[in-house]
């Protein structure tokens, strides 16, 4: 019986080694698959851009804006667009959640889901409690006297008084009387579902407003489509992005004077350089550490994320890691970029320090921050906090060139690379991290021959800042084109650009609704005087 006992386990073992090792080899069938297959895809796409020889960037152009096809920016409505209804459904209010960039999304979603309603908007309220880095000042709202919401960081009258034509907003729900009593509406709290269609809105949501005077949405995240297959309502969402959410006067002076002093010495590049704990953990690519910095990582992704096995070098593969700064230097290089290209970095604290920065610095040594361009007390004191980021955003707005090392959903660089886009069609580089991931692989293995025109054909493939379709998962707070552009000689009249006056035709509008809602009340002045 003992010997059978023995058997017995020993088959079990051996069962389970065998199950060990079929799962080993399955991950690495996979990752070769992965790499074959991103190495076909590339070639291929090579293939189909003709390409015969060595593969070659103008840098100088990349200098330049993009070639925009004839298409310009426009998000003025281009048919009937009436005013604001004299008397709205109740009103709405939101707390945006996430960090910064997360933020703006939101509020174009606020606005628009107030269109929708025909609701009254209270000013949106912003969260503080993101764990977020990649929007700094959030850490430091609560230190910091300059954080007040809303107000802190946008210019509060100018965004009511861009968005006249199109909702009304109020800074907060008034006082009414009832029963000889001043009370304010308590708004029922609802939470909608993530990306929720137009349908929700005029719905269940409306009706809740209808019956309780005003309705509080919280959190406000991604709680409204994207994709919506009406073009007024996704050129009103860019007329708020791109027109009303303007950051407060000296914020705004403070970045054009950074920018300026740039520009002393010629052109400048802006990289968004998201090698940061919380991406890396949240990404899952922990192999290229130290043991001690990947039990860093893996107990902050333990407390801020969903359980999730991540096998490290897949996802590097699969393109889901952020690029190491040396990465971004090898990339610059090989698409010719000098040691001489001055660079302004916007990047919280980069984890791993030194170590990771020093080649990249080996190649790039002209790196400057807010900070080191503007050392001035505001700055030196806040850099980590809300006026730190709202600069950085203006500044690599407002670069010749700008680079994201990792653009995900609602970040920094997701907002930049479409606003930039509507700006004017601003060069900007966009890693390929998929195609490229193979050939840094074989560096990092000692192939570097061929290695800066693998990474250049990599990147040719490439859009430059161009208009191009949108394609899932491409957001539209990335690309809103077609929507919010329009050319002067479309053959398309979808396409056409409205007329010059269409800015005087909306007030026209609302001027002309103004005066009706004004006249039942002269009529009762009139009477009660005669009377």
């Amino acid at each position: 019986m003992r010997r059978h006992h023995l058997h017995n386990r020993s088959l079990k073992q051996g069962a389970g080694a065998l199950r060990g090792s079929v799962a080993k080899l399955s991950i690495a069938v996979l990752v070769l698959l992965i790499c074959t297959l991103s190495f076909l895809f590339s070639t291929t796409l090579t293939g189909n851009k003709g390409f015969t020889g060595p593969a070659e960037i103008n840098v100088e152009q990349l200098w330049e804006s993009a070639d925009s096809g004839g298409w310009r920016p426009s998000s003025a409505p281009r048919s009937h667009w009436p005013p604001p209804p004299k008397e709205s459904n109740g009103y709405l209010r939101v707390r945006c959640n996430g960090g910064l960039n997360q933020q703006r999304s939101a509020i174009c979603n606020a606005v628009l889901a107030a269109r929708i309603m025909n609701a009254t908007l209270v000013l949106p309220e912003l969260d503080a409690n993101s764990f977020w880095h990649d929007d700094r000042y959030l850490f430091s709202c609560f230190f910091h006297a300059v954080c007040s919401g809303f107000h802190g960081i946008y210019d509060v009258e100018h965004f009511i008084h861009s968005l006249r034509y199109d909702v009304r907003i109020v800074e907060s729900i008034p006082e009414i009387r009832k029963n000889g009593k001043t009370k304010k509406i308590k708004a029922v709290q609802m939470r909608p579902g993530r990306d929720a269609g137009v349908d929700w809105y005029t719905t269940e949501a409306l009706a809740t407003m209808k019956q309780h005077g005003a309705i509080y949405l919280t959190p406000f995240s991604h709680r409204l489509a994207e994709e919506i297959d009406n073009p007024e309502y996704q050129r009103l969402r860019c007329r708020v992005n791109y027109h009303a959410l303007r950051f407060k006067p000296h914020i705004m002076k403070l970045s054009e004077s950074i920018v300026e002093k740039l520009r002393t010495e010629g052109h400048f590049m802006a990289i968004h350089l998201r090698f940061e704990m919380d991406m890396l953990a949240f990404a899952g690519c922990v192999d290229i550490f130290t043991p001690k910095e990947r039990a860093i990582l893996q107990k902050y992704r333990k407390e801020n994320f969903a359980e999730k096995e991540l096998d490290p070098e897949v996802r590097r593969l699969m393109g889901k890691c952020p690029l190491t700064p040396e990465e971004v230097g090898l990339i610059l290089r090989a698409m010719g970029f000098d040691n001489s290209t001055r660079i302004f970095l916007a990047a919280g604290e980069l984890f791993g320090g030194e170590r990771f920065m020093k080649p990249f610095r080996a190649l790039f040594p002209r790196l400057e921050n807010h900070s080191s361009v503007d050392s001035s007390e505001e700055l030196s004191t806040k850099s980590q906090g809300l006026l730190g980021s709202a600069v950085d955003y203006m500044v690599c707005l407002l670069a010749d060139i700008f680079m994201p090392t990792y653009d995900g959903p609602s970040n920094f660089a997701n907002n930049l690379l479409g606003h930039r886009l509507y700006y004017g069609f601003r060069t900007t580089i966009r890693p390929d991290r998929k195609a490229l991931a193979p050939v840094f692989i074989a560096r990092a293995k000692g192939k570097k021959a061929g290695f800066e025109e693998a990474v250049r054909r990599a990147m040719l493939n490439t859009n430059f800042g161009g208009p191009h379709e949108r394609v899932r998962p491409e957001s539209f707070y990335t690309n809103s084109w077609p929507e919010c552009f329009c050319q002067t000689e479309a053959k398309n009249p979808a396409h056409k650009c409205p007329p010059d006056n269409v800015l005087q035709v909306l007030h026209n509008q609302l001027e002309s609704q103004m005066t009706s809602d004004l006249e039942p009340q002269r009529g009762n002045r009139t009477s009660s005087m005669e009377r």
